[in-house]
């Protein structure tokens, strides 16, 4: 007996699915991303207990104790993650998700006949497998449990393309017969592919990858939705998969770059390397106090923040040096690259949490045409999103990336632990510019003895 008739949940999953959507209307801003977060949330909870009074279900007590285990993990994970983990958080619950897909078609593969339901129960299969496998090296990758750099060896693109073709194959099969086995080997299929899919992407390009398997996990999830016969599945899934896909080409847009090219380049060497080489070249560095000059005796001042900003956890004291500069009569604002950080909308996240306001938050596309304004760019632990040989290196891994124009300040101050290149792992000639001043050492520190400088002239 269930307590809800079918109207009832139609409606119930229709209210589910307009809070997914406006949670990613909302999400499209920062300032109105909270509560995007806060609707996305509620429509998941409506969702689950939707479905707990509105279907006959078995085995409550495994169900029960399933959502308790995983609360009982994922909350305290999610409550205790730092800022520059978030990446890696995001790549594994995307990758659980992937992986609950394909185990729940593996398990409905017994209670069907229908060729088209196991056409859906294949496709989840395999994609779910994909992204669970990807998902699980990406992270082991952003957190350093193996190298960053891209994994390439002799014979991987045949391998790659024997393995693509066997589990096509054992889809067909599966089809044709519903033979549990033959699922089983195109699960090991799928998570072989997944591994293969990642090995060969290194550097500034895992992010991008974790945004596009969060695209096939949604795309599994709504298949899964097909097989289940869940209509809000299949809309839930769809959502996640086409915003996963628009984001994924933002990116890759932002970058310069194709998906295919960074997904493959580093069969060709077009793959951003990683490399920790550190450059012995000359530089011209500075105090703090120095810095502090420079800045306080300006009209306009552009901080542009970057990963080792976050890694710092400096974002309150660069927001307090911005309210210090202001209340000198100086303008200062924010520059935003899309990919800056190790996801979108990182810097905006990480500021919004020191109370930045929105309105010091400037886009890229925005803020470049000023930077021949500001008498100081400020560039707090970033370098490939300000590296000029985005433009004027076509060998470069990162050529053809749009980037902010700091060259163009009249005084580039960069605040830098040491001379190790960025994620792409490449040099950056704008530190050896004549306009150009480092000043090394921990991003906070540093930003701390600006601070105590400036508040002193």
């Amino acid at each position: 007996m269930t307590l809800l008739n079918p109207s009832w949940t139609a409606v119930l999953y229709l209210a589910a699915a307009a809070c997914f959507i406006l949670a990613l209307r909302g999400l499209n801003s920062p300032r109105t991303a909270r509560r995007g977060n806060l609707l996305g949330a509620f429509g998941a909870l409506l969702a689950v207990v939707t479905v707990f009074f509105s279907v006959k279900l078995d085995n409550i007590p495994w169900i029960l104790a399933a959502i308790a285990v995983g609360s009982a993990v994922a909350a305290p994970v999610a409550r205790r993650v730092k800022m520059t983990q978030m990446p890696q958080l995001v790549a594994l619950f995307n990758g659980v998700g992937g992986g609950a897909a394909a185990l729940v078609a593996l398990l409905e593969l017994a209670h069907t006949e229908d060729a088209w339901v196991r056409v859906a129960i294949v496709f989840t299969l395999l994609v779910g497998a994909v992204s669970f496998a990807g998902s699980a090296l990406t992270f082991a990758k952003l957190q350093e449990l193996m190298t960053t750099r891209p994994v390439v060896f002799p014979g991987l693109p045949v391998i790659m393309g024997a393995v693509l073709l066997a589990a096509v194959g054992a889809a067909a099969a599966v089809v044709l017969t519903g033979s549990f086995a033959l699922a089983l080997v195109l699960l090991v299929l799928g998570l072989l592919a997944g591994v293969l899919l990642v090995l060969p992407v290194g550097g500034a390009d895992v992010p991008i990858v974790i945004s596009l398997l969060n695209a096939f996990t949604g795309l599994a999830v709504a298949a899964s939705g097909l097989v289940l016969g869940n209509v809000l599945l299949v809309v839930a899934g769809t959502l996640v998969g086409a915003s996963g896909t628009i984001l994924t080409r933002a990116m890759a847009a932002a970058m310069g770059r194709s998906v295919a090219g960074i997904l493959f380049g580093a069969f060709r060497g077009g793959s951003t390397a990683g490399s920790t080489a550190v450059s012995d070249r000359p530089v011209r560095s500075s105090s703090a106090e120095d810095v502090a000059v420079l800045l306080g005796y300006s009209q306009r001042v552009i901080i542009v923040p970057g990963y080792g900003l976050a890694v710092a956890q400096g974002q309150h004291t660069a927001a307090e040096l911005a309210l210090a500069l202001e209340a000198r009569g100086i303008r200062v604002d924010f520059a935003i690259h899309p990919v800056a950080g190790r996801m979108p909308g990182h810097m905006n996240v990480l500021l919004a949490e020191a109370n930045v306001p929105y309105e010091s938050l400037k886009e890229m596309s925005e803020i470049n045409s000023e930077f021949r304004t500001a008498d100081v760019a400020l560039v707090v632990g970033a370098n490939d999103v300000v590296n000029p040989a985005a433009k004027t290196s076509p060998g470069s891994p990162i050529y053809g990336m749009p980037i902010l124009e700091v060259a163009d300040a009249r005084q580039v101050v960069f605040l830098k632990r040491s001379m190790r290149p960025g994620f792409a792992g490449i040099e950056n000639e704008l530190m050896h510019e004549p306009q150009t001043t480092l000043l090394f050492g921990d991003a906070k520190d540093s930003l701390t003895k600006v601070l105590g400088a400036v508040k002193g002239l």
